[in-house]
């Protein structure tokens, strides 16, 4: 094979030159990037792509950087941020979806991808998987457990709802409370279905969460999160994490009445209560003030039985011992026949004594010759009790002995007495007696009584008055020799 002639315009030279016919320039990499680009862009300007996402990571910008593949092959795709923000659903790795956007280059890798302008989920079927995928996550984490469940308040002061304002769910609720128990009721309106409903619904729930207990609006003391119902796609706000993880972390008692009796949300699994309905949930909120009242009149009739019940019970046995107790006629019968019986007893007795004094008084024969013979025997026995003048004379020599020992002792005993001998009592301007010097010195004046009379003094140093005249003393009752006679004890006694 012959060498190229690199100056004939051969396969290659060592100096790039232009070849006879040739009317091609060569062209840079960033103009065959952008030729590339607006080929494909005009030629894939829309397509819809199915197919699997993987590697899907947000960026801190807010784009969504992901990869579309399927059995044989791999696509990148982005998704700006103003749309990613308009997601009804947080992409996946796993997750079958339909993608519509554009194919484009992107000329600093020389790759082609797909700007997402629209990403939903491949069919019901992946929707269910995704659903089903998020509630197993959350239910690991704890977040559906029994335990977590909290008892509804019996009778809420204040209960919020989060619904949409101009449907009929907040009607059919604000009706059926106010047909039970008319509540205070604050409503947080919301999106309940499309772009955003996720995000409000969250923020109410944690905005009721947020309020204080005594503000101005009143923390509820109940939360109904209702909305009516509609297909899988309508209701999946609720089941979206934000809105799970707020019903979880509220410190208000949610209630949930998503959908009909037949849907079921992640939101009833978090909430303390689901209900079937938003009229059920109203229902479940409060009490019926009718039956409630009645059930507090049966309470006070049961409680009024039940004071009542001891008093007439014991009522109904005192009647039933009265009723045994015998008549008083019939204790006092024994005792009145008894008396009857004495009374007889008494009056035969009385005959009979009567009687028997009687015969005494007929076998007597009071006679002169009787009465003398009776006169007789008494002076006998006066007689025989020996009756001698000796007997009142030595009681009376003993009694005058006696009083005599008592006249010395008293003559004794007599403070008086010593002043005959020259002694002399000493009293102050009182009266009472002085027995010491240091006493009779604090004295302003002194009385002497002497035997014949007091004499008035003042001590020496003392301004006190003069000597008074002399009084005679009293004289001591003069005692008696001869006691006087009393009446002898008629038993024999002193």
């Amino acid at each position: 094979m012959a060498a190229p002639d690199f100056e004939d315009g051969g396969s290659g030279g060592l100096v790039a030159r232009s070849q006879r016919g040739d009317n091609a320039e060569p062209l840079t990499i960033t103009e065959v990037s952008g030729l590339l680009k607006r080929t494909v862009e005009e030629r894939f300007g829309f397509v819809r792509l199915r197919g699997e996402l993987s590697g899907v990571k947000r960026a801190a910008s807010g784009h969504v950087y992901l990869c579309l593949k399927d059995e044989g092959a791999v696509i990148d795709g982005v998704m700006w941020r103003s749309t990613a923000q308009r997601l009804s659903f947080a992409p996946e790795d796993g997750l079958e979806v339909v993608a519509s956007g554009k194919l484009t280059t992107y000329p600093g890798r020389s790759k082609y991808q797909i700007v997402i302008d629209r990403l939903e989920i491949a069919g019901e079927g992946a929707l269910l998987a995704l659903l089903e995928k998020t509630r197993a996550r959350l239910a690991a984490e704890g977040l559906f457990a029994p335990e977590r469940k909290r008892p509804l308040p019996f009778l809420p002061r204040t209960i919020g709802v989060v619904t949409s304002p101009t449907g009929a769910v907040i009607r059919d609720i604000l009706h059926r409370l106010a047909d039970r128990f008319p509540s205070h009721v604050v409503v947080w309106p919301v999106l309940v279905q499309g772009q955003g409903a996720a995000e409000q619904v969250a923020a109410a729930i944690r905005g009721f969460g947020a309020l204080p207990p005594d503000g101005a609006v009143a923390r509820p003391d109940l939360l109904i999160v209702a909305r009516g119902g509609g297909s899988i796609e309508d209701l999946w706000s609720f089941n979206e994490e934000a809105v799970v993880r707020a019903i979880a972390d509220s410190p208000v008692p949610v209630i949930s009445a998503v959908g009909h009796e037949t849907d079921t949300t992640l939101a009833d699994h978090a909430a303390d209560r689901r209900a079937p309905t938003p009229t059920a949930a109203a229902e479940m909120a409060v009490p019926v003030r009718a039956e409630l009242a009645a059930t507090m009149a049966d309470y006070a009739l049961r409680k009024r039985r039940a004071i009542l019940r001891p008093v007439a019970i014991g009522r109904e046995r005192l009647e039933a011992r009265a009723q045994r107790l015998p008549r008083a006629d019939a204790l006092l019968q024994p005792q009145a026949q008894k008396l009857d019986e004495l009374a007889e007893r008494l009056r035969r007795g009385l005959a009979d004594r009567a009687g028997r004094g009687r015969e005494r008084l007929s076998e007597l024969r009071l006679s002169p010759a009787v009465l003398r013979r009776a006169l007789r025997d008494a002076r006998q026995r006066l007689d025989a009790q020996r009756l001698t003048p000796m007997l009142p004379t030595l009681r009376l020599q003993r009694e005058r002995e006696r009083f005599g020992a008592l006249e010395r002792l008293h003559l004794s005993l007599d403070p008086k007495a010593p002043l005959a001998r020259g002694f002399v009592l000493v009293k102050d301007a009182r009266g009472n007696l002085v027995r010491s010097r240091a006493a009779a010195a604090g004295e302003p004046s002194l009385e002497l009584e002497f035997a014949d009379g007091a004499l008035h003094v003042a001590p020496a140093g003392s301004a006190g008055g003069r000597a008074g005249p002399a009084r005679p003393a009293k004289r001591a009752p003069k005692p008696t020799n001869a006691a006087a006679p009393r009446q002898e004890d008629l038993f024999g006694r002193e």
